[in-house]
């Protein structure tokens, strides 16, 4: 804890013992000159990264030795999750849906001929949020797919040109040395909001050789829901994303990718390690709360698949740690949306959360006063499917073809156990397509939950191969 923020403390009459939660500094300008009692904010934003890829969440064969420390230092989400995309590529609706604390639902803007949605910069957003209470603002991240009307509001704003490069790369460092040097260079006037939303795990995966080489790839377990194909169609079988690997998956091939993909993770945290020392070089780490999370999950050889586009949880769920001062140590299950963490921040500053947000502030949940901040959580990802959750239970419905799934997440967190044939749960089904109704209604989601003219849900290897041709040809 810094001398400014000690004192401010003092005087308010709060001792750091009896501070569970740092919403500092109610009714003072963060823009006092010298040292600022309001704390720095840093948020890192990966893109395509699992939630049980840092080691001390969980993963023994990961190397993470930077972000296992900021977790055990913190407080970890075990349950984050992108609500959802209306296209293939999940990391577009998810970046607008962070910056605007808004479900995609409700995105109308459109940028040039694009004609996917993007959250508009006249409604409430993070930067704006943030230059409000008196923060110099910082964004620098991955140009495509991005909140790019929103990302106009920072103060400064630029882009990386990330992977379409076929040699090796030291993953997330060009964003890192241009963070280091806006953080030595910066007059300490205002307190910073650095949002830094890097383009790695996303392939193509080419980490440095060192990086790989920390690991032995036939010692790299597989998933424990791996499969070679995916037992039926989900209506995004052949999309970009499936098409890195043929089909069936086969164990070699899937260890292959994970390998590759650890390196760049283990490449990245390298890198946050190198922005945390620079903090704390600069006299700012105690005085700086860190944010480190994803846009959206990925498949790897889970459930038959490859990418982002579905619902289960290793694509769904993402990391989320928060750390810093007055930000106790710990770990909740509450059920959380990215989209929380703008009005989350929001509290953690004492600032008022913007009206019409869809996200909720965490800040009850990090200072223990509730143990969760909504009962039930829903997903979706274009027409093809839908998901509602609970603390226990979690259904999938894919309405082009009039399946669902019922998993018991307690007893079967990797969604192996389909229970939905099971007489015993109609019940529970029934409940729990009624409230997915109802979280449709809430969000603007029309989407039937039935279709009167399915369409055929078998899939093979050969028939994914097929469809899949033609758009390998085109690439």
């Amino acid at each position: 804890m810094n001398t400014t923020r000690r004192t401010f403390l003092k005087r308010m009459g709060l001792g750091t013992a009896s501070m569970t939660l740092a919403p500092v500094l109610s009714q003072m300008s963060c823009a006092v000159a010298g040292a600022s009692p309001c704390p720095n904010v840093l948020f890192i934003f990966t893109d395509d990264q699992r939630p049980d890829t840092i080691h001390a969440l969980g993963n023994d064969a990961i190397i993470t030795p930077n972000l296992d420390r900021l977790a055990r230092r913190g407080f970890a989400f075990n349950n984050t999750y992108c609500l959802g995309a209306n296209v293939g590529a999940v990391c577009l609706p998810s970046r607008n849906m962070l910056m605007s604390g808004r479900a995609y639902f409700r995105h109308t803007g459109k940028l040039g001929r694009d004609r996917r949605n993007y959250a508009l910069a006249s409604k409430p957003n993070f930067p704006d949020a943030m230059k409000a209470a008196g923060y110099e603002t910082y964004h620098h991240g991955k140009k495509g797919n991005t909140a790019r009307l929103i990302h106009e509001r920072f103060d400064h704003s630029k882009y990386v040109i990330h992977h379409n490069t076929f040699k090796s790369v030291e993953p997330g460092k060009i964003v890192v040395d241009e963070a280091v040097d806006f953080l030595t260079s910066r007059s300490e006037e205002k307190p910073f909001f650095m949002y830094l939303a890097v383009s790695e795990p996303h392939d193509r995966r080419n980490p440095v050789q060192k990086y790989l080489d920390m690991y032995r790839r036939e010692d790299i377990p597989l998933p424990e829901d791996y499969l070679p194909v995916h037992p039926f169609d989900n209506g995004e079988m052949t999309v970009r994303d499936e098409c890195l690997e043929t089909w069936p998956r086969t164990r070699e091939a899937i260890r292959r990718h994970l390998h590759e993909y650890y390196g760049m993770i283990t490449g990245l945290d390298y890198h946050v390690g190198r922005l945390v020392q620079t903090l704390k070089e600069l006299g700012q780490f105690q005085n700086t709360i860190i944010i480190f999370s994803s846009d959206n999950g990925l498949a790897v050889g889970s459930h038959g698949l490859m990418g982002k586009q579905s619902l289960y949880e290793h694509s769904a769920k993402v990391p989320l740690i928060i750390a810093g001062p007055g930000i106790r140590r710990g770990h909740s299950d509450a059920l959380v949306y990215l989209m929380d963490i703008f009005p989350t921040v929001c509290e953690l500053i004492d600032r008022a959360v913007p009206e019409g947000l869809d996200g909720r502030s965490l800040a009850p949940v990090l200072a223990g006063r509730k143990r969760g901040v909504r009962g039930s959580l829903f997903c979706s990802y274009r027409q093809c499917q839908r998901a509602v959750r609970d603390k226990r239970w979690k259904l999938i419905r894919y309405p082009q073809i009039n399946r669902t799934q019922l998993f018991d997440l307690k007893n079967d967190p990797h969604e192996t156990r389909d229970l939905s044939d099971d007489p015993a749960h109609a019940g529970r089904i029934e409940r729990m397509m009624t409230q997915l109704a109802r979280w449709q209604k809430e969000l603007g989601d029309d989407q039937p939950l039935t279709s009167d003219n399915p369409q055929p849900g078998e899939v093979s290897a050969e028939l994914l191969k097929q469809k899949a041709a033609p758009k390998k040809k085109r690439k």
